[in-house]
């Protein structure tokens, strides 16, 4: 299965709040426009020095479309939600946002990942929210995953350049102070490779560190169909 993403992202500071619903929400195969409306999601997660976090996810939903190769082993789908964090207590110094989806081929279901995939989950983790995200994942073309594999494609892709001058790529949106979102519309992934069921699934990982700790909170969005 290979990964492509194309982005359209923006960033803002706002706070929301909706109740958690995680589940399955099947469609039909990738043989026309299907447009899934999903519930997004609210944690909430109080840290050691008492800083209480709120992560938001709302205004999500995929648009699932054929491929431009029209074949089983392709899907396209279009991608947009809204996350937004807020702090409450303690004394953050801090704070960044890493949006994102993991997308698994769920033909040999729970099988393990290997090679240079970017997230090391199972499609049967992908179903829980039992799995573990890195801090950046493999946002770009050219990652191959075989069967029941799993693979992390962050939202933000932010260029900037290391010490050295050399180009690096970013996948967090840094924000200081009690508030800040990241919203995208129309973001695309598209699969390749994949000769099953293929599913995804949003998440938010948010990092903050404050004078006393730094903690990491994620929340985990709905799972759905993309053909």
């Amino acid at each position: 299965m290979i990964i492509n993403r194309k982005n359209g992202v923006r960033l803002a500071a706002a706070g929301a709040a909706v109740a958690a619903t995680v589940g399955f929400m099947p469609v039909g195969a990738a043989n026309a426009d299907t447009f899934v409306p999903l519930p997004g999601g609210s944690v909430t997660q109080t840290l050691a020095d008492g800083t209480v976090v709120t992560v938001n996810l709302t205004d999500e939903s995929a648009n699932v479309s054929p491929s431009l190769g029209s074949t089983p082993l392709h899907r396209n789908v279009w991608v947009s939600g809204r996350a937004t964090v807020n702090l409450q207590g303690g004394t953050a110094k801090t704070s960044y946002i890493y949006p994102g989806y993991i997308l698994a081929c769920q033909v040999d279901f729970g099988a393990g990942v290997s090679g240079n995939a970017g997230a090391s989950v199972t499609p049967s983790q992908l179903a829980t929210g039992a799995a573990s995200i890195p801090a950046s994942g493999s946002t770009n073309g050219g990652v191959t995953l075989g069967p029941g594999q799993a693979i992390d494609a962050a939202i933000l892709d932010i260029e900037m350049a290391d010490a050295y001058g050399s180009e690096i790529h970013w996948g967090a949106h840094y924000f200081q102070g009690d508030a800040g979102s990241v919203a995208w519309s129309d973001s695309t992934l598209g699969v390749s490779g994949c000769a099953g069921y293929a599913q995804a699934r949003s998440y938010v990982k948010v990092e903050v560190e404050t004078e006393n700790v730094k903690s990491t909170v994620t929340l985990w969005g709905q799972p759905f169909s993309i053909g």
